[in-house]
Formats: structure tokens, C-alpha cells, sequence
């Protein structure tokens, strides 16, 4: 099933390029060039959401011409980013990202952590953790790091313990206990909140369960704690594009005040600036 996903997501990714860079069309150039405007391809729930906040609201004022491309996957944004279609991305953490370079050979760097999506379990079946019962199947994202994430998450809260040493690429095989012997169902990160009608329970990503109208802060039997975490989603660009000054400006305003307030009163807690 892992195997599959896998492949389903890269055929989706490639289709998602294509249409990135035929709606990017001439602007390659100036998506790698620092004259024309910035080009930024993000995800829809809340990164491009904040991003259009900022080109609507701070850009014109800060003199950053800002063009916000939206993208559905985890590996489109960065290898349009690398290849230069896009001039930056804004959808990812530090562990995805040191795997996505490491597979694949991109050489993409974080310049500034924006915010916090914490990671939850969601269920349409039962109201709490222990009214789990028994063989209960589970669904968690198949991509490396999100995996891990998930599984850490569930042994934070007693359903399951890891192994020792059990890092950023933890799968079910790294479980040592599992009390209530659940099953585990990988799929990619974005149909883990379309499969709430067919397990019992899944870890949604906090950009998809924004997008599946659930309410992280109000919805998941169980979240992520804020406090420590090392997932935060940062502004990304192809290593030694750093210094670009349209960089420099977004990063600005992606930590200003204003960003902030958007963010605290948009998302209630769902999302969490992290500056």
C-alpha cells in the first residue's frame, strides 16, 4: 500500500509541475532572477492563505511585487523551487525537508520559520482515544517524515511505543508495544481526512484538516503540543538565493505583526505563528 501511494503521489506531482510551469510560462525567468516579481508556491490551507494576505494587504506599501502559486503536494513546490520555476516555497518543516533533499539531491534551504500546524488525530467514529476499540484501524500519512510524526504522536498519548532511537523515518515496524493492536492504513498526507468515513480514526496533517473543515483545535481527540516543536513551516528557497532582496522583504512581512494578528485571528489556534 506504501508503494502505491507513493507512486499515485508522483504521478499526481508530476501533473501538478506540469501545470506549474505551464501557468508559470515566461515568468521562469523572473521567478529565478531577483528583477521581476516573486513567485511563491505554497499550499492552499494556510499558507497561500497568509501569503495572499500579505500580497493584498503589506506588499505594495514594502515595494515586493509577490505572486502566490498554489500546489496540492509535498514535492511539486520543491522541485519547481529547484528547477527555478518558482522563486521560493512556503509549505514545509526542517525534518520533511532534510529528507525530501537528501532523496532526491535539491538543495533547498528554510530562511524563516512563519507558523505551526499542529499535527491531530480525528475520528467520525468515536469521541475519545479510549473508546478506540481492539484491531481499530488507523490512517497515517506514507510520506517518511509525516509517518513518524504520526506514530510519535500516537506514542505521546499511550496507544503505542516506539523503539528507542526511533527518528524523523519511525514506520509501524518500529512499534514495540501496541495494547490496543491497531492497524495501520498509509495513504498520502492529503486523502488521510477524505478516509475519516472508512477507518477509525486518522492523523491529519493541520493544513488538511483546515482544508476538510476541521477544527484542530476543537476537533482532534488528541494535538501536538506547540511547546518544543520542531515541525514549524517555514519561506524556503534554493540554497544561495538567500540574500535575494524580494526574499529578504517576504521575510519581513511574513514575521510582522500583522502576520501575526492575520494568523491569531483566522485560524483560532489551528495554526500558530511561531515568531
Amino acid at each position: 500500500m506504501r508503494n502505491t501511494a507513493k507512486i499515485t503521489t508522483a504521478v499526481l506531482a508530476a501533473g501538478a509541475l506540469t501545470l506549474g510551469l505551464t501557468a508559470c510560462g515566461s515568468d521562469q525567468d523572473s521567478a529565478s532572477g531577483t528583477s521581476g516579481p516573486l513567485i511563491v508556491a505554497a499550499s492552499p490551507t494556510p499558507h497561500a492563505e497568509i501569503l495572499t494576505y500579505v500580497k493584498d494587504n503589506l506588499a505594495k506599501k514594502a515595494g515586493l511585487d509577490l505572486e502566490v502559486k498554489e500546489f496540492t503536494d509535498y514535492v511539486t513546490p520543491n522541485t519547481a523551487t529547484e528547477d527555478g520555476s518558482v522563486g521560493a516555497n512556503y509549505f514545509q518543516n526542517q525534518p520533511y525537508l532534510d529528507d525530501f533533499n537528501k532523496k532526491n539531491g535539491t538543495h533547498v534551504v528554510p530562511v524563516v520559520t512563519v507558523h505551526l500546524e499542529p499535527l491531530g488525530l480525528y475520528s467520525n467514529k468515536v469521541k475519545s482515544v479510549d473508546d478506540l476499540k481492539s484491531g481499530a484501524t488507523v490512517a497515517v500519512p506514507n510520506d517518511t517524515v509525516n509517518e513518524a510524526r504520526a506514530l510519535k504522536l500516537l506514542a505521546a498519548n499511550g496507544l503505542i511505543t516506539l523503539k528507542d532511537g526511533a527518528g524523523n523515518s519511525a514506520t509501524p515496524a518500529d512499534i514495540t508495544k501496541n495494547p490496543k493492536n491497531l492497524e495501520f492504513k498509509e495513504l498520502e498526507a492529503a486523502q488521510t481526512p477524505r478516509s475519516l468515513n472508512d477507518v477509525d480514526a486518522a492523523v491529519v496533517n493541520g493544513n488538511y484538516a483546515i482544508e476538510a473543515d476541521l477544527k484542530p483545535a476543537e476537533d482532534a481527540l488528541v494535538l501536538e503540543s506547540a511547546k518544543d516543536n520542531p515541525y514549524g513551516n517555514f519561506l524556503a528557497v534554493k540554497e544561495g538565493n538567500e540574500d535575494d532582496p524580494r526574499v529578504k522583504k517576504l521575510a519581513k512581512l511574513l514575521t510582522s505583526a500583522e502576520v501575526k494578528k492575520f494568523i491569531e485571528d483566522t485560524y483560532a489556534g489551528s495554526v500558530i505563528a511561531s515568531f
